[in-house]
Order: C-alpha cells, then structure tokens, then sequence
C-alpha cells in the first residue's frame, strides 16, 4: 500500500463506521473531550497534521475506545460536515500528496503547529522504544516513520531548519539537541551550511551546548572546511565567555575547553596554543580520554603540533616518559625530541606511529622521522634481535636489509610482521621466503600464522600442500587474507582442492573469496547445492546462471533464490517472463533489494514485466531503460517521483548508449523546467548532477543551490571537459581567482583542482603547497592532466632541499637528482621528471622507491627506458636479476626488448604473473616471455596446470595457434572464464573455441552460463557457428566478447539475433561493426540500445503510455523545487493500516 493511501485509510476508519457520519447522534458532543473537540475542528479546517499531532498526544495519555472514535464522528456530524467515503479519500489524497511530495511544506505546517503540536512531533522522532501506536483497530507505525523520515533528504532538510527555528523555544534544549543529532547523522554533511551556524543558538545551557558540540564532533570529517571553520567560531564564541583566571593565564583555552572542543581544538591559532596555560595543558593530558581525542586529529598540521607538543612540554609531564608518549595521540607523528633519545623509547616512539597513517598529507616528513628512529633503535643491536620491535617502522626497510635477515628472526618476529600493512609486493616475497625457507613443503601451522604476508606464499608452495592442510587454512582465521592472493596464487590453491577424490563434495565449502574461481565443469560436477549454501558466496555471472537455473527446478519458492546473495545475477528474462502477475506481485521486494546486482539487460526485462503486470508499483526509473519514447509518458504530475528515483541510480551503467542517454538528460531538464531553484531540488536530483549538461551547470543551477550541488559534484568521477570548464566558471565566480583563495575555500575545492589551468595551479601552489601536494597525493593511480601534475612537480621540487651533484657520474654533473623524499611526494607527478634526470637518480635511492615509480601510470617511454637502464646500473644485466627485482619493476619492465626478457630467469610462475600484469607487451615480447617460461622451468604446453594458464595470463595470447590444442582438457576447463577475459587475437581465440568445444559441445549445444562463461573465447565463432546460434543467447554474450568479434564476422548475425543483444551488448558494438551492418541491422541494433523487446512479450504501440493512480504527484505546473518528495515531511506522520 502507498504511503499516501495509507494515511488516508487511517483517517477513514478512524472517523467513518458503517452506520455513516450522518446517524450520530449530535447530543453527544458535549461529551467529547476538548483536545479531541479541537482536533475534529482541525479536520474540518482541513488542517490533517495537526489534527494527527493532537490524536498522538491524545492517546499518550488516555486509553482510545471505540466510543471515542463515534464521539469524534458525531461531533463533526453536529459541525453539519458529513463526509461519503469516495470524497472523504479524495480530499485526503489530493492533501497528503502535496505532502508526500513538498519538504517545504512540512517546514509551512510545523510553523503552523502549537507548543504542544510541536512538542509531540519532536518525540515522535525521538521515541526509540515506541515503535508501534495502538488504536484498537488502527496501527501506526512510529517505528517505521522515524526511519524512512531520517532517510529522506528533503525531511531532513525541513526538520533541521524548523528545530533550529522552534525547538529551542519550546521544547527541552536537551531533546533539541537529539533530534538536531539525529537529522545531522542521516544528511550527506551538505547540509551544515557556513550560513546555517549563524542559526544555531548562542545561549544554550551548558549540557546543551556539550551535547551539540560532540554532535558537530562525529560530523567533523562530513563537513566542508569552511563549515568547520564557522562551527569552531560559534563553539568558541559561547567558550569565550567571561571567567575568573586563577593561575595568571591570559588564555581562554582550560583543559575542559578543550575537551570540548575536540577535533575542533586543531582550529586554534598558533598564538592561541602557545598562550594555553601549562597547568591547563597538563590537566588536558592528564584526562583519560585525552589520547582518545589526540587520535582523530587527522588533519592537524606539523605546525600546530609541535606548539602543542611545545606546551606539553612546558608542563609537569616528561616528553622521554613512555606514559607520556602513550597520551599524545596523533602529535607523536611529530616528535623532535630525539636527542640524546634511548633505543628504547625510539621503539615505543615506533610503536605508537601505528596510527600516523591516519593523518590527513605530511606522510612523507612522518616517514623521514620514522627512518630516523629505525636507526637509533637498532644502535648497538643486530637487525635481527630488534627486528619484532620495530613495529611498522619496518616496511622502512630496504630490501637488502630484509635479505640478510635470518629466518629464525624472521620467524620470532612473526607476530609483529604479520600484522604490518605497506608493505611493498617485494618486500613480501623476500619474508615469505625468509619464513618458509625451513620448509619444503608449507605446513598449516605456518601458513595460518602469516596474516598479511600469506600473498608471498608462492603458487607452487600452495599447490605441495598437502589438501587437508589446505582446508585447515581456508577454515581458520587467516583465510580472511584469501582475497589478498592474486588469481593465480588462488587457482593454486583451488587446483590441488579439487585434484582429490571427494573435490565435487567440498565445492560448495570453498570460501567467498575462492569461490568465484570454482569452473562451471565443477560445479556440473556437485549436486548438493542449495540457496542457503550460496547465500555468503560471491558469484560469476555464468556460476549464477547454472546455479539458479538448477535450483530453480527444486524448489517452488522463487524468494529462496531470490534472496540467495548474488545469486540472483543468475534470473533471466525467461524466469522473469514465466512469472504469473501474482507471482510476481508478490516478489517485488526481492527484485528491489537486487538491483544493484542485476545486469541493464536483466534490470530492462524487469522494466517490461511491471510494465505489464505492475505498472503503479514499477521504480519510475525504470522507464528510463525502457525505449526513449516511452519517456514522453512521464507527465509533468510524475515529474519529481521520477527524478528522485532516477537521481538515486548511477545513470551511466543503468542507460549505456549515450544517444538515449542525451535524450533522458533531456527529459531531466525538461522535468526541472531548465533550473534547480534551491537545496531540495539538488536532493531531488541526487546523481543526475553528474549528467547535467555544461550550459546546465552555467546558468540552470541558482546561487541558493549552488552550495548544495556543489557538494554533489564532489562525488563525479566521469565528468567531460566542458562540465569541468563549466564547473571551474562558477568556481571563479564564486571565490574569485585562486590568489584570494583561503585555505578553507582550497581545502573544500581540492576535487576540482584538476579543472584549473597551469597559471591558477602555480598560484595556488605558490599560497598553499602543502594543500595541494595533499591532494595530489589522493590521487595516486588516476591519470591526472599535464598541468595539475607539472604543478605538484615545480611545487614540491622548489621546496625540496636537495642541491646539484658535482660528483656524480658522467652527464650528471649539476644535475639535482631525484631524492626519496621527491619521489614519495610527487607521486603521478613523477611522470614530469626528464629521462636524462631519472637517469642520475642514486641507485639507493632507485631500490628504496622502484615500487612507486613502477606504479606511476603516466610515464612515457622515453622515461620508462631511462628507468630500466637505471635499473640495469644498480642490479647489473637482467641475466642477473632476482625474482622480487622484476616483481617490483611495474610498468618499468614494459621498456625491455625481446633480447632483455630472454635474459630474465622466469622459472616461477608468480615472477610471470607479475610481468602479465602489464596489458601493453607487444607480440614480440609476450613471445619471448612465454618461451622463457617454458624454457626455464622446464615445462611443455601439455604439461601446464591450469594455475600455469592463468599465471600466464596475456602472456597466453603469443601462443602459437597449433600448439593450443596441446593443453590439457582437464586443465582447459578448470580456468575457461579466465581465459575468457583475455583480449587475444582472432586466430589464437579461435583456437580457444576449438578447445573449448572438447568441453562444452558444439555451439549449437552452449547454453547461456556457458556462453557467458567463455567471455571473449566465444569472439572465435566462424561466421557459420555464429548465424546458428538461438537468439535467445544473444544477451548473455559478454560486452567483450563482442567488441573482440570481427566486423567481417559480426555481420553474420541476423537482424533477429541483432535486436536479440539486449542494451548492454549493443552498446559494446564498435564503430568498425557498425560499418559492415546494413540498414535493416542498424534497425535492430538501435532496437536493441532502445531497450526494445526481446522476448516473448507483444511489443506496446509507439502512442502507448502509462496508466498511473489518480492523483499522484504534484499539481501539474508546479515548479520542482516547489513538488513533493518521496518519504518527506508525512513520513513523520504517516500511518500503516495493520495487515
């Protein structure tokens, strides 16, 4: 039932009984209780939420009867109002619809209400325990209310402002605090406005006030910085209040100030904290939840730290005292007192650094004091004595250092290794080694004891594990660590499980992490699964297609399957056509709660069954995946309740071709009447922000939105150039250029940075360096423009303290080299350096930060060969090269030639797996790598195991095309869907299919988890195989497997099979396929991107339109800004007739 329907409906029990208003008797109004008088009036007045207000008050404090309810009926029959059913429900329909849909209107009405209207609205928020109101036939549902109302944005929005402009006149400052809490916490944090703290109260009491001030506390990291900045000035205005100074100090700042101020403490001034009395200071530390506190001060600067550690310092307390180091939180990240400082203390010092991780930018300066420590913490010891002392210090160590570890140190200090994160993929593999180097074959006891450094555990270690020690560590505690492994290392693991003689009967134990690896052959193979089972699983598409067309014919209860976990990736649109109306009906729910697991075919499938069956109940987003004309059926009364379900979704996955994607852009726009007015237009957009068009984003969105949805195009990730230039306009003329910028308005614009020209950058780096490097560095792995990356690099190089060399080898002489430092800061920026200057980097230096510069996507070849000769320099020829060398190369080993690769010893497979990695060898050099496998290790095609297939990875697409059918078939199907995401050529994928059919039958016997299970193996069908295969498959292609087709061979297909693809994979047909298509093919295939039919269902004329319930909506011609929202201000209200 609808919300709307099931308000009214209560009103209607509430006052109409089957011998109708007409029949009361009108004596019996002097019998009505007053607030019962004053809410019958209300009714008539047409006033319907306070009427509810004063009947939730009412029943509070009486017991309701059935008398009650005739009184009430016989009042408004002696008031000569007489109500007939039909016009009752209409009346209430067309008023709680506007309502449903209008947060402003909540804002309207709550002013409206009376002391005591607006008191019982506030504990209706606040009323954990009742959760239900019982009125003899009549329920609401507070419970239910309260958590769709805190849900919505718009109520959210309506309830913040009437707090801050009622409660505190006429509720308990205490429970006005509550209920701010609780409409802060269900907000994204755009809704704390600088502006809205000039609303906030200034003479609270002071449980009060402590109370807001640990509300705006837990949203620190929520708000802008400019917000943060505006709530310290409130919280300290109300501190700064007049006190009697007993010690002498001229601060303000006590030690309970503090407190109370917590992370907030990190905007007071410099002269501020240098102002705070030691006395104060030393009582603040001395607080058992000081160190609690100190530790979320992520975003307090080296500055301000070491003045608070200055007046530490200045008090009783002793800076070399380990209780001392205990309290300082996050300020231990910039200790300097290391002189003359013990190993001891430089251990606990290390120790307590666990968390510096946390700070918000500065890591490089943390990790220059970290290094510093490491070295006075191991004087006078060998590495090996201190080494589980050192705690994360560690990962500070070189690789040749963690070379001459012994492996009993190694293994002493187990406990503290295992748990150290950072660590670089060499450094790994050089402990595993160190710690398994006593075993040949790897026990259970060791393994389990690994933790994080269970990735360096070699694919041919798992596979000599004996299987049942293999089942011991995928049940105990370390097997969270499974899904650290690469997918080898798990294929690994998988193959020797399933080499034994109960392998079928121990598949569906295989863990969430492995299970996605499982074959479709072994899961043929096992007949013991059930929904339970799969529930806790993570699902392939094609695991998900076989496993619920299985179960399907076993049970007869679609929500078993239906609420299994992933496996409804497996619903095709032949179960979901086969649906009874009832049926289907009925599991709704089911389909909702997965849509986020649902491919846009399936999602469109789904469309077209509610459209059938459903369509009053159907997510109005949907239409947009129907065909495009099917969009001009969305009146201007269904505007609103369409973009709010749309804005919820991620547009660019659920419409995939960009053409209709315009044309839904366009119908948003449309709908919005060409502007977003204000703030609940911004909520009701949510995610379409992200799609609004440059001149959209220009002039459509008003000055009083702009704050909002400036928030929420902090979440765009996809934006095109002339959005960002649009963006960067408003930007400019909002703040001004970035030479007047403060360091708020920088923090808070950090997201748009990029969209700023080289000149703006440089100046902002000039005012604000450590702000920009900071958001350089959350950008590490992004391909970033030129201009954002030569800014961070001429930032942090005219910081930098390094000075040219002048005896340094030849060609580098006054050359200022890279330093560690540099390279750890500049991150992607690293792709400005010169080659000629790479080249003179220290080969100290190259072997501390390989790992980071192999990382770093935007190097250009030239650099990429300054890189590998460097590295040649430092570990001689690659004929000399150690496995965790060409493991920590990165994107650096794509500079070798053919000649170079051949020189590399690549007998372990995880050395190969690490080099396949890489997608751009070229044919040449994928050939000379997996020659050199086979050679090194000794292997032949027909000896490979299939964690050897998928080690091999890219690697495999330089095979020769006669020698693939050598493969073992047991080892072929193992790993087919692996093989399936390789982008190989024709004929080496043709060879594939070959293969395949050995396993699967003929084409013409594939079923749909089989052809999805292939993925681009199935881009090697002959022209013949591909005409031959039922349209029905056609949706459950994989996208790659299309676009890997030849157009010479995609032509083929008929124009059935064409309109058969489904949205998704018609997306994926390339520009060269769409050329060898004829008219009629091009036909379909827009059908197809359409969303058209595709199955049995008869296609709807073109004039078709939805049929929606009457009166729904907002009144046509209302502005959006001005219409209703789903779950607004009524849910506060809002009733729900029992079952």
């Amino acid at each position: 039932m609808s919300q709307a329907s099931g308000m009214y409906s209560l009103l209607l029990v509430l006052f109409l009984s089957p011998g109708g208003v007409g029949q009361r008797n009108a004596s019996s109004r002097q019998d009505l209780h007053p607030l019962l008088q004053k809410m019958a009036e209300e009714i008539i007045e047409g006033s319907y939420l306070n009427a509810l207000l004063d009947l939730i008050y009412f029943e509070s404090s009486h017991v309701w009867t059935e008398d009650l309810s005739h009184g009430v009926l016989a009042y408004l029959n002696s008031r000569n109002v007489a109500f007939t059913i039909p016009s009752l429900q209409a009346v209430m329909e067309t008023h709680l619809e506007q309502y449903l849909y209008q947060p402003q209107k909540l804002l309207e009405d709550l002013r409206d209400t009376d002391a005591q209207q607006f008191r019982t609205a506030m504990k209706c928020l606040l009323e954990d325990k009742r959760d239900r109101l019982d009125l003899k036939d009549i329920v609401i549902r507070l419970g239910d209310i309260r958590k769709e109302a805190l849900q919505s944005p718009g109520v959210n929005r309506s309830l913040l402002l009437i707090v801050l402009e009622r409660c505190f006149q006429v509720s308990n400052p205490l429970e006005c605090v509550e209920v701010l809490g609780r409409v802060l916490r269900g907000s994204s944090g755009s809704f704390l406005q600088p502006d809205l703290t000039a609303r906030l109260p200034q003479d609270l009491r002071e449980d009060a006030f402590k109370n807001l001030s640990a509300v705006f506390k837990d949203l620190y990291d929520q708000t802008s910085a400019h917000t943060q900045r505006a709530l310290y000035n409130w919280m300290a205005r109300i501190l700064r209040t007049p006190f009697n100074v007993t010690d002498g100090s001229v601060s303000w700042v006590s030690a309970e100030k503090l407190w109370i101020l917590g992370r907030y403490m990190v905007h007071l001034s410099f002269e501020e904290i240098m102002e705070i009395s030691p006395i104060e200071i030393g009582l603040f530390i001395s607080y058992d939840n000081a160190t609690k506190q100190l530790d979320t001060v992520y975003d307090v600067t080296p500055e301000l730290a070491q003045a608070f550690l200055e007046r530490i310092r200045c008090s009783s307390f002793d800076m070399r005292n380990v209780s001392t180091i205990h309290r300082l939180g996050l300020l231990v990240c910039f200790y300097d007192d290391l002189e003359l400082l013990d190993a001891t203390l430089a251990q606990v010092l290390l120790h307590q650094m666990l968390k510096c991780s946390r700070l918000q930018g500065f890591q490089a300066g943390i990790q220059k004091l970290k290094a510093n420590l490491l070295d006075i913490a191991t004087v006078n010891q060998t590495l090996n004595e201190t080494l589980g002392s050192l705690s994360d210090a560690v990962v500070g160590l070189t690789i040749s250092q963690l070379e001459s570890l012994s492996p009993d140190a190694v293994h002493s200090a187990i406990s503290t290794l295992n748990q150290v994160t950072g660590w670089s993929r060499s450094q790994i593999v050089v402990l595993s080694a160190k710690y398994l180097a006593q075993e040949k074959v790897p026990s259970f006891y060791s393994v389990s004891q690994m933790g994080v450094l269970l990735s360096g555990v070699s694919t041919q270690a798992f596979y000599s594990m004996d299987h049942k020690d293999l089942w011991q560590v995928l049940r105990s505690p370390v097997s969270q660590y499974m899904s650290d492994l690469s997918p080898v290392q798990q294929q690994g693991v998988l193959s020797k499980l399933m080499e034994t003689e109960d392998a079928a009967s121990g598949v569906a134990e295989v863990p969430r992490a492995l299970f996605k690896e499982v074959s479709l052959y072994d899961l043929w193979k096992e007949s013991r699964f059930n929904a339970t089972v799969l529930k806790e699983k993570e699902l392939r598409r094609s695991q998900a297609l076989f496993l619920y067309e299985l179960l399907e014919k076993t049970t007869e209860r679609p929500e078993e399957l239906l609420s299994a976990g992933q496996l409804a990736k497996g619903v095709q649109c032949s179960h979901i056509d086969a649906m009874s109306a009832r049926v289907f009906l009925a599991h709704l729910q089911y389909f909702e709660n997965n849509f986020s697991l649902l491919s846009p075919d399936q999602v469109n499938c789904l469309a077209w069954k509610y459209w059938e069956v459903s369509r009053s109940s159907m997510p109005p987003f949907l239409l947009a995946t129907l065909p495009s004309r099917f969009l001009t059926s969305i009146s201007p009364s269904r505007c609103v309740r369409f973009l709010i379900s749309l804005g919820k979704r991620h547009l660019d996955t659920l419409v995939l071709d960009p053409h209709k994607r315009s044309l839904v852009i366009r119908k948003v726009q449309q709908c919005l009447d060409g502007v977003i007015a204000d703030e609940y237009s911004v909520d009701i957009v949510g995610n379409l922000l992200c799609h609004l068009p440059a001149t959209f984003i220009e002039t459509g969105i008003s000055r009083r939105a702009w704050a909002t949805a400036l928030h929420g195009l902090r979440g765009c990730t996809a934006l095109g150039s002339e959005q960002k230039a649009a963006v960067r306009s408003r930007l400019l003329e909002q703040w001004g250029p970035p030479q007047n910028w403060t360091a708020e308005t920088t923090k808070d614009l950090a997201p748009f940075l990029t969209f700023f020209s080289g000149d703006e950058l440089r100046a902002i780096a000039t005012k604000f360096p450590d702000i920009l490097q900071q958001t350089a560095s959350k950008m590490v792995g992004m391909l970033l423009p030129k201009e954002f990356l030569w800014a961070v690099f001429e930032s942090i190089r005219n910081s930098s303290n390094e000075s040219p060399s002048f005896d340094s080898p030849f060609g580098c002489h006054g050359v200022v080299a890279p330093s560690s430092d540099d390279i750890f800061k500049l991150a992607e920026a690293n792709a400005c350096w010169d080659p000629e200057v790479l080249l003179c980097m220290e080969g100290d230096t190259f072997i501390r930060n390989v790992e980071l510069l192999g990382a770093v996507k935007g190097f250009s070849w030239p650099q990429l060969r300054a890189l590998k000769e460097k590295a040649i320099q430092v570990w001689d020829l690659p004929s000399h090269w150690k496995e965790h060398y060409i493991v920590s190369l990165g994107h650096i080993a794509l500079a070798l030639n053919e000649s170079e690769l051949e020189q590399l010893d690549l007998s372990s497979l995880d050395t190969v797996a690490s080099l396949g990695q890489q997608t751009e060898w070229t044919p040449g050099q994928a050939k000379s790598i997996l020659q050199s496998f086979l050679e090194d290790s000794g292997y032949r095609i027909q000896d490979l195991k299939s964690f050897h297939l998928v080690g091999l990875g890219p690697i495999l697409c330089a095979m020769d095309t006669t020698k693939i059918p050598l493969i073992k078939t047991s080892e072929f199907r193992a790993v087919v869907a692996r093989i399936g995401t390789l982008l190989c050529s024709t004929p080496v994928l043709a060879g594939f299919k070959k293969k395949a059919e050995v396993v699967f039958g003929r084409p013409t016997e594939w079923t749909s988890s089989v052809l999805q299970e292939l993925g681009t193996i199935a881009a090697g069908l002959t022209k013949a195989e591909l005409r031959m295969l039922n349209k029905e498959l056609m949706p459950h292609f994989q996208p790659s497997a299309i676009r890997c087709l030849p157009g010479e061979t995609f032509k083929e297909l008929s124009t059935e099979q064409i309109a058969s693809l489904g949205p998704e994979n018609a997306a994926s047909v390339t520009h060269s396929q769409r050329l060898q298509l004829s008219p009629a093919q091009l036909q379909s295939l827009q059908r197809a991107l359409d969303g058209a039919k595709t199955h049995s269902w008869q296609n709807e004329p073109v004039s078709a339109s939805p049929t929606w319930p009457a009166s729904t909506g907002s009144p046509t011609g209302e502005s959006t800004s001005q219409a209703l929202w789903l779950g607004s201000p009524l849910l506060l209200l809002m009733t729900k007739p029992l079952c």
